[in-house]
C-alpha cells in the first residue's frame, strides 16, 4: 500500500509499537543510555545502516551531490534520493 508522506507519519504515530520505541529513546536520558538501548534492539548492521543514513542527511544538507555521497558512503542512489526527498519535505530541521 502507498501512503503520501503526511499520511505515513499519521499511520506510524498511531502504531503503538513505534510510539513505545520513541518513548524508550526519550527515556534513555543520556547518549550512553540511547546507545545501550539501540545496541540491545538492533544488529550491528542495522545500527550501522541507521548511522549511515544520518551521514547521508548531513552530507545532503552540506551540499554534497548525491553521486558523491553514493561513492563516499558506498550506498545505493535510492537510499540517498530518499534522504533528499525527505529533506525537501521539511524533515531533519534539527540535524
Amino acid at each position: 500500500m502507498y501512503y503520501c508522506a503526511s499520511t505515513l507519519v499519521q499511520y506510524i504515530m498511531k502504531d503503538k509499537n513505534v510510539n513505545e520505541l520513541v518513548k524508550a529513546l526519550l527515556e534513555a536520558k543520556s547518549p550512553e543510555g540511547v546507545l545501550d538501548l539501540l545496541k540491545g534492539l538492533l544488529t550491528v548492521k542495522e545500527l550501522d545502516e541507521i548511522a549511515r543514513r544520518l551521514q547521508i542527511v548531513k552530507m545532503l544538507k552540506a551540499g554534497v551531490s548525491q553521486r558523491e555521497i553514493v561513492e563516499k558512503l558506498n550506498v545505493g542512489i535510492a537510499t540517498v534520493t530518499r534522504g533528499s526527498k525527505e529533506l525537501k519535505n521539511g524533515r531533519f530541521k534539527n540535524i
